[in-house]
């Protein structure tokens, strides 16, 4: 049966280089043997993302048809076979002859770097980033209409890890020594070999790259550094927010102790509605209704605002569905001075159940 690339890899035809390649990453997370995947599933997505992650071969292979061997036949991929085993894989990398040439595989080192940090834990360079921090967090907060047009301050209760208040982070009980890791030699990091003479750096799994370890660990957090526990975080909420954007408070976010930086915390604004306002952009949409005769006299109205009530000039002769501007009665822009402007679209009601009397005053004034 002919193999469609596109749908091994789980992409669109239309699919750009990045969404490919972050494609190939997951599939390889997934079925890699390694990692207890199933290796005639890997071999299928490296013989797919060797096509598809290369543009050349990719347009040869849309050009020539599914099949990678129709493409082969018509002398579409210049002696690409796809990788026969994964020591192949390892060769093309390296640059070495084997089964491939490496140019014909569209990776860098960087990316194996990266590919490979996620497969066995901590990268070359992904790892060594993540290990100097903690994970962030998301978490939502509901807030008032009023409260997102001129901002507010909230209390907001979450459950992290934090620094243990004990030891400060550093896993060591007070007064005890420190030592060198034995494991790591005081670099934080070990080789991890994953074959084919293949090593990456990861974590030091005895002290979590620290490079240094407690004589005696913390007795209250057992030498993590952290304690999970209740957190109270006041949290201010700028003027002009609007539903759905997000905060990011740096440092709020997971503790992984050991000395590190702590994560941020992203916290998504949900806005709640206000019958009286339709917030568009920093501006405010309103609704009022008049009457025939105001409309046809002229008059002055009491306009309800975000800020309370105001007078608005009604001309005579207005038609129904205009709409007026009073400026500077909208959202404040979100960290700025100015404010958007208030629009008020007038509803002239018609009048109903009319009196004779009525009617013929009706009459006259059409005529």
């Amino acid at each position: 049966m002919a193999k469609d690339y596109y749908q091994v890899l789980g992409v669109t035809k239309n699919a750009n280089q990045d969404e490919i390649k972050k494609a190939y990453y997951k599939l390889a997370h997934q079925h890699h043997p390694n990692k207890g995947g199933d290796e005639a599933k890997m071999k299928e997505v490296n013989e797919a993302y060797g096509v598809l992650g290369n543009q050349e071969k990719r347009k040869q292979y849309d050009q020539y048809g599914q099949t990678f061997e129709q493409a082969k036949s018509q002398g579409g991929f210049g002696g690409f076979n796809g990788f026969n085993d994964f020591s192949d894989f390892a060769q093309a990398f390296r640059g070495q002859g084997g089964g491939q040439q490496s140019q014909n595989f569209s990776f860098d080192m960087g990316d194996l770097g990266d590919i490979f940090g996620d497969l066995f834990g901590g990268g070359s360079r992904r790892g060594s980033r993540q290990s100097a921090r903690g994970r962030d967090i998301e978490a939502e907060l509901t807030i008032d209409f009023n409260d997102a047009v001129f901002g507010t301050e909230k209390e907001l209760t979450l459950k992290k890890d934090v620094a243990c208040d004990k030891c400060k982070g550093s896993g060591a009980e007070p007064g005890s020594k420190t030592s060198t890791c034995s494991t790591c030699q005081g670099t934080g990091q070990v080789v991890q070999n994953i074959g084919f003479g293949i090593g990456f750096p990861s974590t030091c799994p005895d002290c979590q790259g620290a490079g240094k370890k407690a004589d005696k660990n913390c007795t209250k957090c057992h030498g993590k550094g952290t304690v999970n526990t209740t957190q109270k975080i006041n949290v201010k909420i700028p003027a002009g927010i609007d539903n759905g954007q997000s905060i990011r408070m740096s440092g709020y976010g997971q503790a992984s102790g050991k000395g590190t930086q702590a994560g941020d915390l992203y916290l998504r604004i949900k806005v709640l509605p206000d019958i009286r306002f339709r917030r568009v952009g920093y501006d405010l949409k309103s609704r009022k209704e008049i009457s025939f005769t105001q409309a046809a006299l002229g008059d002055k109205v009491d306009i309800e605002t975000i800020d309370g009530v105001v007078k608005l000039k009604i001309p005579e002769g207005t038609q129904s569905g205009k709409v007026f501007r009073i400026r500077n009665k909208g959202v404040n822009h979100l960290h700025g001075r100015s404010r958007g402007d208030l629009l008020i679209e007038v509803i002239v009601k018609t009048p109903i159940r009319l009196n004779r009397k009525q009617k013929k005053l009706l009459e006259e004034l059409e005529k």
